[in-house]
């Protein structure tokens, strides 16, 4: 009975986490309000209704509810994917359907299930599947919609998981949907209509394809081949064949033919041009067959004429006849619409009884008795016109082509009467990535495999083989590599392929009151089993049938099972307490369901093939190098041999894998594991061997007494007691007949180099002890003695213990295969890195693709930066590091080094890993990338150097509006203002964070929004004088108003240039739009001042352009990173006409900010031809700022409506208003801006002079005509000079000029001279002015020339040095507006209006100019100055005056500091256009200058304002940046000092721009070689990510920097470290591990006052990591004192920490060779290293003077006995670079001298200072010394 136990189990696998399943969908649909569920709660009880069991309660409402309903329930699994990688987290997702309801939810085995989205449709759904519809990008590659698609009877549902949803009707009945590679694959339901048709070659197409959505759903061709009768293409109309699946990768389908009885494979492709072409136009054959015409004919009309009216189930239906689309097709005009034929097919005459589906296409295309002629069908011999009924549309043409790869051969015994049609077809593979199509019939209980192997241009599959396997159920696991089969007696078999791995045992499935009372053997097949060494040579143990134990799952329902020879109520009643597993389904990752007998359903996982890392790491390895060699007949049998080991039942805990995975190894090898006695103490629960395997499932890895008993009791342990008693006396050998014998040294090899890699992982070094035990035996028996010398010196302690070794045979070890690679000398990769660090020559170390990453990075990485070799990176992978020539700059290396660890995946949490020793050079490499980085880095990079500010800077990232917060460092906090106060004055939006940054020492923001605000009334301040009557008092205030009006109605045009593109619109919320209050308060009472009373005249419409200025400074808010959209513009469109002006000036302003190109067409028509002035002024105005310097020709003709002169001479006269023509003329100066278009140049050219007409129409405001018409010619030929190409007999500069000064025109003679005298328009800079020259000098006229004068040269000034700041333009201006007010003050308004009047206007213009220069940087003076002339209302203080002044206020304050002036030729045009110097007198002027123009500003403005941002605080903060200038022929190149937030100067006028240190992490801009990068940041506000440096403060809590952590320490040199307080630690650093180390290690406590020098050695450690910035240094620091205490106080526990301390000194000593007065940027002080060096040093020359004899006897080859000296020996020989010495060529025995000693040393490679220690060891006399 034992026996049975054993050899049951040792051959079965146990299945994990079970657990009941039910669809998640179903307890969600159950809680749904749809019909379906109201059905199952009226079948319900009430009292199962409310239990608490709801699943349960659900369960038994199903199985009371109807066949039919039931049906309606299906759901499906699949593997999650979150679209970043796939590996990184499993999960399931679940599709589940019931009724009209789909709920799709994910979940995983850590998280519980949940809805993603859940969908309720029209009709029950019929079928839902996910599906990818390819969609096309304008590059060549393709993006994918994913899509969950749900079939009605009618249509498609289709939902993209981005929220995207489509209905796509369906023209027929479909029974069943595809996913495809390319898109959906519909199978029309064939009805009876179909069957009817005489000759097959009638048929109707069967398959159709829908590539998106919104494509047409098109029939698939078919090529079916034939080895006779060669390919044929046709549509696929076969409507018996059935498709059973689709797979995308590789694109196949696989269909049945039930009248063949066979599975066919097919390619599904795109259809070439050739296939297209063959089935549209289909040759009429002999035979009379039209199968290609008839199938298009039906297509055309069937689904071209198709909606939702003609789906199942609608009311109107049509029969249309057409014929061939190939025959005529074209004859017809192409532009017949689908809309047009459908309401041709739905015409009373037309309409006939409703059909349902397909039958009715099918009728009214195929019956002959169709209503009269119009359902004929055309005769092959009837005429063009008979057939040509109904007019011919396009053709539908196919996407979509399936070619036949491959075909079930008919066997000639088949059974007929038996359909083998698959129930089940699936993909999978085995664990040599061998591919599997398998279809299960279950009919014949069958499995049929077919093998396929892609070919080489992987478009073709080849189909080699198939295999038959015995199964009733069958499904795939993808992530094992595996399927498992119910076979048909009930039991679970795991197949890889079709190689047979072991039965899977289901704990919980066998009941209780299973006994194994019946032994009867039935008949069965053998089972297929793995031959091994292990048990070859025990073959007289008797071996049982797998099926002579009842399977626990066996079902006695299978057709051909024989049973057992018991009674039927025996077996009646054992089925009865078992429930047997009936299907599989939903398989995923490595789970899968069983439903049961029962109706319950379990959900199992099948075991991965290892848990522990080394156990996963070791067989890969194998399969990568060297198993793949001698094909599957290894791998297979080692990886399922060591499969069914480690997954028995019961079987072992995570440790125990791999004392596992060695003796199944060695076994495998031929090793007798029993013999040796390090094999033998393994802890195993129960002493494994190939037979073996613990003989039930135990929870606990413990044992008891009775297992021991157990055992020594079984036939198996006598066995082996007389085996071993018969061979004790054997010499232990290897068995050379084992599997794996050959391939020892290979073997060995391949787990040297994963030794190598575990050694350079501190996570998985504890795993290289492991390692080491089998690698010292393989050694030893290969009597390789390096190797083992290597091993001792690695774990002394451990090698010491073991001393057996089995014989081999030298000859046969000649026989066994080498690797080439394979030399007596072992890699060793910690040598290999101290010769690339000593500049010694090194071998190429050998390298395994996909196991030794981390070896790889590191080789490659020390190549490339110790010994800087440029080509290490560019060798092939495979190959390995070759040193070459150096030459590359210092710089490039480390970011080379840095890439190439971006490049292998590597990260710094990765680092942390890597020895200290060996990732010094590493960590040095990022740091000092870290010092110096560029702007233009990636991500990634910024993320490794550790420089998060830089990986912020990579985000598009944006200030936030933010309310000044409390403690935000404003040195004045700025007044108590309401909420509602602060929204309705239109200026709450500038970023009161940045400008508190900008002006910290006042409140100068607060002032600008008091003066610039409109929304609230104004203080009427009149004093009542004794005579004044009431009457005349509200008259007096009245008329004060109306003067103060006059400044309001002028503020929004400096209120847009203040609040400029600060705002971000809510999409769902209109645009704020602050009132223009006209409306004033007298004190001391409060009263309401109005306008409105009647009391005084006020002009008509005098708030008409005040209103416009106001939605333009609204809109101007708008910033253009906004996402604005052409329904959003329209949807601000007012209620009220009242509002239409505001509205206009809202899409003036919407064209400047770039935003009304999204307006639609037809809405700009819309609004042009209401016909409001205003309107169309702002929207000409808009759309040609939008489209500057486009030439757009949709916007020309536009514009060109609203311009006689560009309409054609035979066009009606169109009755536009003079402001829309003169707005159109300059639309079209900005839409050809620099573009020096001809005609439009001659036609502005002319129509600046052109006379009034002879009805004098266009008198009255003329110039401003003239004017907008000579500012668009000058757009025009913007920046072009006098090389204006095609031009030069225009004569440009002289027709000008003859317009400036007057006189004659060239074309015109006659009489009437004097009419065609065009008057003087001198454009820039002066009035009107007819001086003659006989006439007296009037000094009048001198002064008012001379005012102007100087006002224009003053406004030239401006210009030229727009946006610079510049302190020298600035102060002449300065000066002249000084002399400006002096004689203003001084002649007072006594004197004659006109010449007040021209100071005043001069003023203004030097105001601007003043502006323009220090635009956005709010200066002081020209404030005090606005402020000044803001207070001033009455006399001669007009509309025009205020407008000017406040313009000048918000050019100083341009978008709140954050926009200044650009000096480029567009941006000057543009400030010409807007400060022309001649402002309207009153609010309804317009007669020289349009008003609108003013606003033309705003495209001069550029973001310039550079905010720099703290990285961990978020906060706007001070930083001290340096830019360098370029170098000009003004100017050398210059570098100057900023305190941002600053605006910069223009971008190409800079070299570099960088953040100077020491407080924050340098990062330097450079400019030099593009700006694009710089211009990116300026544009998302100007945000600049900095990282303050730790040991530092910001600038506002430390202005002088006295307060920094390294200030401290200035005064104690020699005692920084005690003047260093770690309590304070946390002002200078944020990062918590510095933190708390300072906490528990630095702080003087009572436990710590005995070791003051050791926290006086880690308060310096802290000292240096804070202020280096290195904080990932401390685990170094602390590593190296741990080692180098050990060494001191002789406690050392292994030799490794001896490596890591020689390649940091190594290091150390490398670069003070390269660069010895360059330590300063080194990671480790220059303090520190020696220290411990010298400790070291002292440590190991104490031991040797005492142990000398020791080091001389391992000279000889013997190994010191006691454990302590061995570890130092160890310890010795690995710190003083001492090679192995035991051949006899490498003895330094006999060195009698230093000259000896010296010439043998260097043959080995030992370093001299090394060599200088063995004096002492070998005898050398101090005198041969000297010699």
């Amino acid at each position: 009975m034992s026996e049975v136990v054993y050899e049951e189990t040792a051959t079965m696998i146990a299945a994990g986490e079970l657990q009941s399943f039910v669809p998640f969908g179903r307890e969600h649909c159950r809680n749904h309000p749809n019909a379906f569920n109201l059905q199952l709660r009226e079948l319900q009880p009430a009292s199962e209704l409310w239990s608490s069991d709801g699943a349960a309660g659900l369960v038994g409402s199903l199985q009371e509810v109807s066949l039919q309903e039931r049906e309606r329930e299906h759901w499906q699994l699949r593997k999650g994917s979150t679209g970043f990688k796939e590996d990184d987290v499993e999960f399931e997702e679940e599709l589940y359907a019931a009724g009209n309801v789909v709920v799709w939810s994910k979940g995983s085995r850590t998280q519980a299930s949940s809805v993603y989205k859940a969908f309720t449709v029209d009709s029950p759904v019929q079928q839902v599947l996910w599906c990818n519809f390819a969609v096309p990008h304008s590059t060549d590659e393709e993006d994918f919609e994913h899509t969950v698609c749900i079939v009605q009877s009618s249509c498609v549902n289709v939902h993209s998981v981005t929220g995207k949803d489509f209905l796509s009707p369906l023209p027929f009945q479909v029974s069943n949907a595809w996913a495809t590679q390319f898109g959906l694959l519909l199978e029309r339901k064939s009805t009876a209509n179909d069957t009817q048709l005489g000759s097959p070659g009638e048929a109707l197409p069967t398959l159709f394809s829908m590539l998106h959505p919104l494509d047409e759903i098109a029939p698939v061709v078919c090529r079916s081949g034939g080895l006779i009768q060669g390919s044929c293409v046709q549509y696929a109309c076969d409507s018996t064949m059935k498709v059973l699946f689709t797979s995308s990768q590789p694109s196949m389908v696989v269909s049945y033919d039930p009248m063949q009885g066979t599975h066919s494979v097919w390619a599904l492709r795109k259809v070439t041009h050739d296939e297209r072409s063959t089935v549209l136009r289909y040759p009429t054959e002999p035979g009379g067959t039209l199968l290609g015409l008839m199938a298009s004919g039906f297509l055309t009309s069937h689904l071209r004429n198709t909606s939702r009216l003609d789906s199942p189930g609608g009311c109107g239906t049509s029969r249309i006849v057409t014929s061939s689309p190939g025959v005529h097709s074209r004859v017809h005009s192409p532009n017949i619409s689908n809309m047009a034929a459908l309401s041709r097919a739905h015409s009373p005459g037309m309409a006939a009884p409703s059909f349902t589906g397909a039958a009715r296409f099918s009728q009214s295309f195929n019956s002959p008795n169709s209503r009269g002629h119009h359902g004929c069908l055309p005769s092959p011999n009837s005429t063009l016109n008979e057939s040509m009924l109904v007019p011919e549309m396009e053709p539908i043409i196919p996407n979509l082509c399936m070619e036949q790869l491959w075909s079930e051969t008919v066997t000639a015994g088949c059974h007929r009467e038996m359909s083998s049609q698959a129930s089940k077809v699936f993909i999978t593979s085995d664990l040599c990535e061998n591919h599997y199509l398998c279809f299960l019939v279950e009919s014949h209980q069958q499995l049929r495999c077919v093998k396929f192997i892609e070919s080489n241009d992987s478009s073709q599959l080849i189909f080699p083989l198939v295999t038959a396997i015995p199964a009733k159920d069958a499904e795939p696991l993808e992530s094992i590599n595996a399927m498992l089969v119910l076979e048909a007696c009930g039991s679970l078999v795991l197949y890889t392929g079709i190689t047979r791995v072991s039965k899977v045992f289901v704990p919980g499935l066998l009941s209780p009151s299973f006994s194994l009372s019946s032994q009867t053997p039935h008949l069965s097949t053998p089972l297929e089993n793995v031959s091994t060494p292990a048990n070859s040579s025990r073959r007289h143990i008797q071996r049982l049938e797998e099926d002579n134990m009842p399977s626990p799952l066996s079902d006695g329902r299978g057709p051909n099972i024989k049973h057992h020879e018991a009674s039927f109520l025996e077996d009646y009643i054992f089925q009865k307490a078992t429930p047997n597993i009936q299907t599989l389904r939903d398989p995923v990752f490595n789970r899968v369901t069983l439903e049961l007998s029962s109706g319950s359903m379990l959900r199992i996982s099948i075991p991965e093939i290892a848990t522990s890392d080394l156990g996963k790491r070791t067989p890969t390895l194998g399969t990568q190098m060297y198993f793949r060699l001698s094909g599957f007949c290894w791998l297979g049998m080692v990886l399922v041999k060591w499969y069914n080991i480690y997954n028995a039942p019961g079987g072992p805990s995570a440790h125990a894998e791999w004392n596992q995975f060695v003796t199944c190894f060695m076994a495998l090898m031929g090793y007798n594991t029993e013999r040796l006695s390090w094999t033998q103490h393994l802890h195993f629960e129960v002493p494994l061997s190939p037979v073996i395997a613990a003989k039930k499932a135990r929870p606990s890895d413990g044992g008891s007494d009775e297992d021991w008993d157990y055992l020594m009791a079984s036939h198996y342990h006598q066995q082996m007691t007389s085996q071993s008693a018969c061979g004790a006396a054997e010499t232990s050998g290897l068995d050379s007949s084992a599997l794996l014998f050959p391939h020892i040294p290979a073997l060995f090899y391949v787990l040297h180099l994963l030794y190598q890699e575990l050694q350079l992982d501190e996570l998985h070094r504890a795993r290289a002890a492991s390692l080491v035990c089998l690698l010292q035996q393989l050694a030893r028996d290969l009597q390789m003695d390096e190797y083992l010398d290597m091993y001792w010196r690695d774990y002394p302690s451990l090698i010491s213990c073991f001393t057996e070794s089995c014989v081999i045979d030298q000859a046969l070890i000649g026989q066994m295969q080498h690797p080439s690679s394979m030399s007596s000398e072992p890699p060793c990769i910690f040598s290999w890195l101290s010769n690339c660090l000593r500049g010694v020559k090194n071998p190429p170390f050998p390298y395994l693709p996909g196991i030794c990453q981390r070896t790889r990075l590191l080789v490659l990485s020390y190549a490339l930066y110790v010994n800087g070799d440029e080509n290490a990176t560019s060798t092939d992978v495979s190959k390995y590091i070759v040193k070459a020539s150096a030459g590359m700059c210092y710089y490039d290396q480390l970011l080379h080094v840095v890439c190439l660890c971006l490049w292998q995946g590597f990260t710094l949490k990765d680092l942390e890993s890597v020895p200290f020793g060996v990732a010094l050079p590493i960590r040095e490499a990022i740091y000092r990338c870290r010092e110096k980085p560029r702007s233009d880095w990636s991500e990634e990079v910024c993320l490794l150097i550790g420089r998060q500010d830089l990986t912020k800077q990579a985000h598009n990232m944006t200030l936030a509006k933010t309310k000044p917060s409390v403690g935000s460092g404003l040195s004045l906090e700025p007044p108590a203002t309401t909420e509602a106060d602060e929204e309705e004055d239109g200026m709450s939006d500038i970023i009161q964070e940045v400008t508190g940054l900008i002006w910290s020492q006042d409140l100068r923001v607060q002032e600008v929004r008091r003066l610039l605000q409109s929304s609230r009334p104004v203080r009427v301040s009149v004093v009542q004088l004794p005579e004044v009557s009431d009457h005349e008092y509200i008259e007096e205030k009245e008329n004060k108003l109306l003067q103060l009006c006059q400044r309001t109605m002028a503020l929004p045009v400096g209120r847009g240039l203040f609040t400029l593109f600060s705002y971000h619109p809510v999409p769902t919320e209109p645009l704020p739009v602050p009132k223009l209050n006209l409306t004033g308060r007298a004190p001391p009472r409060n009263t309401m001042v109005d306008l409105n009373s009647g009391n005084i005249d006020v002009p008509p419409n005098m708030t008409s352009w005040p209103s416009f200025h106001n939605g333009v400074a609204a809109g101007l808010k708008i910033a253009p990173a906004s996402q604005v959209e052409s329904a959003w513009i329209a949807y601000n469109k007012p209620k009220t006409p009242e509002l239409a002006n505001e509205y206009a000036g809202f899409l003036m302003a919407l064209g400047l900010n770039g935003h009304l190109t999204k307006l639609a067409t037809l809405n700009i028509h819309d609004y042009l031809t209401k016909g409001h002035e205003m309107t169309s002024i702002g929207l000409l105005l808009g759309v040609s700022s939008a489209r500057l310097g486009t030439m757009d020709m949709s916007i020309t003709r536009l514009l060109s409506i609203h311009i006689p002169a560009l309409l054609p001479p035979t066009s009606t006269e169109l009755d536009v208003p003079h402001n829309v023509q003169v707005a159109a003329v300059i639309g079209i100066g900005l839409v050809y801006q620099g573009t020096g278009h001809r005609h439009n140049a001659e036609v502005l050219l002319s129509e600046i002079g052109r006379p009034p007409g002879p009805e004098m129409e266009y008198c009255t405001d003329r110039e401003s005509y003239s004017l907008a018409a000579g500012l668009a010619l000058g757009m025009v030929c913007l920046g072009h000079g006098s090389n204006l190409i095609g031009m030069t007999d225009l004569n440009v500069p002289e027709q000008l000029y003859q317009y400036m000064v007057g006189g004659h025109r060239r074309a015109q003679v006659g009489a009437n001279r004097e009419r065609h005298k065009s008057p003087s328009y001198q454009i820039k800079v002066t009035r009107r002015e007819n001086i003659d020259p006989s006439e007296d000098i009037n000094m009048d006229a001198m002064t008012q020339a001379q005012d102007y004068i100087t006002a224009g040269a003053c406004m030239a000034l401006g210009l030229r040095f727009a946006g610079s700041a510049n302190s020298d333009a600035f102060d002449c201006l300065h000066e002249f507006a000084k002399t400006f007010m002096k004689i203003m003050a001084f002649a007072g308004t006594a004197t004659v209006g006109t010449s007040y009047y021209n100071l005043q206007t001069g003023l203004s213009m030097i105001l601007l100019a003043m502006s323009m220069i220090m635009a956005g940087t709010g200066d002081l003076k020209v404030l005090q100055l606005c402020r000044f002339l803001h207070k001033r209302t009455g006399g001669e203080m007009n509309y025009g005056f205020h407008m000017a002044h406040h313009m000048a206020l918000g050019l100083l304050f341009l978008g709140g500091g954050r926009y200044t002036l650009s000096t480029s030729n567009s941006a000057i045009a543009a400030l010409l256009c807007a400060l022309y110097p001649h402002f309207p007198a009153h609010s309804t002027d317009n007669r020289y200058h349009l008003q609108a123009l003013r606003h033309l500003a705003v495209l001069a403005a550029e973001p310039r304002l550079l905010v720099p941002v703290d990285v961990d605080s978020l906060k706007p903060c001070y930083v001290l940046l340096e830019v360098t200038y370029k170098d000009t022929k003004w100017y050398k190149e210059t570098t100057v000092e900023l305190m941002a937030p600053t605006l910069l100067p223009e971008l190409h006028l800079l070299k570099r721009v960088k953040v100077k240190g020491p407080r924050y992490w340098e990062l330097s801009v450079d400019l030099s070689k593009e700006t694009q990068h710089l211009k990116s940041i300026l544009s998302r506000d100007g945000v600049l990510y900095v990282k303050l440096r730790a040991g530092q403060l910001p600038y506002k809590d430390d202005p002088q920097g006295w307060k920094s952590l390294l200030a401290t320490a200035i005064n104690h040199l020699n005692s920084g470290v005690r003047a260093f307080k770690p309590e304070a630690i946390s002002t200078f650093t944020s990062e918590p591990v510095l933190i708390s180390f300072a906490e528990f290690f630095c702080k003087t406590s009572e436990g710590m006052k005995h070791k003051e020098d050791t926290q006086l050695l880690f308060s310096a450690m802290l000292y240096e990591c804070v202020t280096k910035e290195c904080p990932e240094m401390l685990p170094t620091y602390i590593a190296i004192e741990q080692a180098v205490t050990a060494m001191r106080h002789s406690d050392v526990q292994q030799t490794f920490p001896l490596w890591q301390l020689r390649l940091v000194i190594e290091f150390w000593d490398s670069r003070m060779l390269r660069s010895p007065g360059n330590c300063h940027d080194t990671l480790l002080t220059s303090e520190f290293l020696p220290v411990m060096k010298n400790a070291v040093d002292v440590a190991l020359d104490t031991w040797l003077k005492e142990n000398s004899v020791v080091v001389r006897s391992y000279m000889r080859g013997q190994v010191p006995s006691r454990e302590a000296q061995s570890l130092m020996l160890a310890c010795f020989l690995i710190y003083r670079s001492i090679p192995f010495l035991k051949s006899s060529h490498t003895q330094l025995e006999g060195c009698t001298s230093f000259g000896d000693l010296v010439s043998h040393g260097s043959q080995l490679g030992i370093p001299l200072r090394d060599l200088l220690r063995l004096l002492f060891a070998f005898n050398v006399t101090h005198d041969s010394k000297l010699t």
